[in-house]
């Protein structure tokens, strides 16, 4: 006999009066093989009489038996003295309740990912509100630097020009730039109207942010991350920069999203959404499809637990999403030259977190709590380690090659740092992984939101220095704004312009007077960049004929050696040097701004050009 079954009973039911047994002889209930202990798995013999109620879908326990008044059918048992029963009528099963929908959370889900629409759109919006609150203030104070002088060139060409340019240069950059001649077309090619796309962008960023922490920790988690990284100095600058990089950090986001979304309740037209963003991370930057090997990290993991849909699905949405990058990433291979400058050292590598971030104050605490959160963050601990160290990694690695380490083309990994500080520092309040996240008595959760609160205060306080800096002129960037109001201010009809340095003044100079219909000729300009196909134009090679009608010339030179004339080809400084003398001469922030009047000799015929007729020679 089962050490779970009921010792055989003797007498009638148990009670304190005793009584007799009017089921005598008959041993079990009608139909033996029933359980007598659900635990046990012991049958009830005849003899043990141990009874079982169907009606209540359930097991009697040991040593006890069902009230005859429960059953079904009380003619199914026998009456005192007779020999046989009756079977108890089927009864049907007690209803089950119905399984929750797919897209509804079970009860196996983190409380905290229950809430719907709300609770989702208020996790997106407060993020991406106070990032482009912060982002906003100041935008257009900021002087353009380089870069983005080569954006508004770029995009304010024509499509037959811009399609010149990017066959010698950026073309990586094509789908940027087609974006932001469609906006300067719309907005115009102010410093404020053309960096709101970036704004946009960056700021979307702190949501997407902060959707991903919810989808994979918790509510909490994903607020403490979006609103972290919308007070940190570099969105700030990214938002409020006129280059693609903004785009490339939400381009990395939403695609991340989009997997964990399919990973979690998969669906045909959320795959579809993951295969399209794909595309959208290597139009952004092709730095930043270093992402894609914490993707693959994800999907290995969800493989070994169990799915067997998910390899497939993923390698369909890679080989398609590539097949719309490639080809561009194939034209750009030839023209890595451009780049070519950047060779970093072991310096650049160590001064990496502090570009990232945009200050030590911040890269410190965020990247030693980040660490931490790598021992909270369960099976999302290795995707988010891989996303954080393999660009930076394989980048510096391959610098020498392809020249693609550096801070701002990976921006994209600074959030995933963030994201696993705020699972840290989240820890705090109660779990952040697994199927407890989210979970524990209100005053715990309450006593998270604190955290929150504070940890957000604390990071805007060490970011204020950063931000502060990030919204004065690039360091080392001249000042041509400065140098074309003066120009604006003393100039006179005909006067001409003449560029010395390595800053791409050209260009500079031009956006800063685009507006001005009187501004100086750029006498020196032998072939357009139009025409050229490039960035910079053609100087000419006779400086002597080119000059011969400029009578004043305004020099902006960015050398920086303090001559203003050492930065431009030898022959046409010493043109100029000969044939026109310094009237007045204006220093500014890296750059100087000369005015030049031609010389009375010069202005007469020279010596050599004389007509001197005793020296000529006639015929005889």
């Amino acid at each position: 006999m089962s050490v779970n079954a009921s010792p055989p009973y003797g007498g009638g039911y148990p009670d304190a009066q005793g009584g007799h047994d009017p089921y005598a002889g008959q041993g079990a209930y009608a139909g033996q093989g029933a359980y007598a202990d659900g635990q046990g798995g012991g049958y009830a013999g005849p003899g043990q009489g141990t009874y079982a109620d169907p009606a209540q879908g359930a097991y009697a326990a040991p040593g006890q038996y069902a009230d005859p008044g429960q059953y079904t059918d009380q003619g199914a048992y026998a009456a005192p003295g007779q020999q046989q029963a009756q079977a108890a009528e089927p009864v049907a099963p007690a209803p089950v309740e119905p399984e929750p929908a797919a897209d509804e959370p079970g009860e196996d889900e983190p409380e905290d990912a229950k809430g719907g629409r709300l609770v989702t759109a208020v996790t997106f919006l407060l993020p991406t509100v106070l990032a482009f609150a912060m982002i906003w203030r100041g935008i257009g104070d900021r002087q353009l630097w380089r870069d983005e002088h080569a954006t508004w060139w770029a995009a304010s060409l024509s499509f037959h020009d811009l399609s010149l340019l990017i066959r010698s240069i950026d073309v990586v950059f094509t789908p940027y730039y087609v974006l932001m001649h469609m906006w300067l077309a719309v907005a115009g090619d102010s410093p404020t109207a053309m960096r709101i796309p970036g704004a946009v962008a960056m700021a979307a960023s702190a949501g997407l942010l902060a959707l991903l922490g919810r989808r994979l920790f918790t509510t909490q988690a994903g607020i403490l991350a979006g609103l972290a990284v919308a007070v940190m100095p570099f969105t700030t600058r990214y938002g409020q920069e006129i280059r693609p990089y903004a785009f490339a950090v939400a381009a990395v986001l939403l695609s991340t999203l989009l997997l964990a979304r399919a990973l979690d309740k998969p669906s045909f037209k959320v795959w579809v959404a993951y295969t399209l963003s794909v595309p959208l991370i290597g139009w952004s930057h092709l730095a930043s499809m270093a992402v894609l090997g914490a993707h693959l990290v994800m999907i290995v993991i969800a493989r070994r637990s169990g799915d067997k849909i998910v390899g497939w699905a993923y390698a369909a949405a890679f080989t398609l999403g590539m097949c719309f990058v490639v080809p561009m990433a194939v034209s750009g291979s030839g023209q890595s030259g451009q780049i070519a400058w950047n060779n970093p050292g072991i310096d650049d590598l160590m001064d990496f977190p502090m570009n990232l971030f945009g200050s030590w104050a911040v890269a410190v605490p965020v990247m030693a709590l980040g660490t931490v959160g790598l021992f909270f963050a369960g099976r999302m601990a290795l995707p988010l380690a891989a996303w954080i160290v393999l660009p930076p990694l394989v980048t510096y690695v391959t610098a020498a090659q392809l020249h693609l380490f550096l801070p701002r083309y990976l921006q994209f990994t600074a959030p995933a740092w963030v994201l696993l500080a705020a699972v840290a520092v989240v820890r705090i309040a109660g779990p952040v992984a697994g199927a407890k996240a989210g979970t524990g008595a209100a005053a715990r959760r309450g006593f998270g939101w604190v955290l929150v609160a504070a940890t957000v205060a604390g990071i805007a306080f060490q970011s204020l220095p950063g931000i502060r800096e990030t919204r004065q002129n690039a360091l080392g960037e001249p000042d041509f704004r400065g140098a074309a109001q003066l120009i604006e201010a003393g100039q006179k009809k005909g006067d001409g312009i003449v560029f010395s340095g390595v800053q791409t003044e050209r260009r500079a100079m031009d956006y800063e007077l685009r507006d001005d219909a009187g501004r100086p000729k750029d006498w020196l300009m032998y072939r357009t960049p139009q025409e050229r196909g490039s960035f910079d134009a053609a100087e000419c090679p006779h400086p002597a004929k080119c000059l011969a009608k400029a009578d004043r010339l305004w020099l902006v030179s960015t050398t920086l050696d303090g001559k203003p004339f050492s930065g431009m080809p030898k022959t046409s400084a010493t043109v100029i040097q000969r044939s026109f003398k310094v009237v007045k001469t204006k220093k500014l922030k890296y750059l100087q701004l000369v005015l030049l009047e031609r010389t009375r000799a010069a202005t007469d015929d020279s010596s050599e050009e004389k007509d001197d007729a005793a020296k000529r020679k006639v015929h005889t």
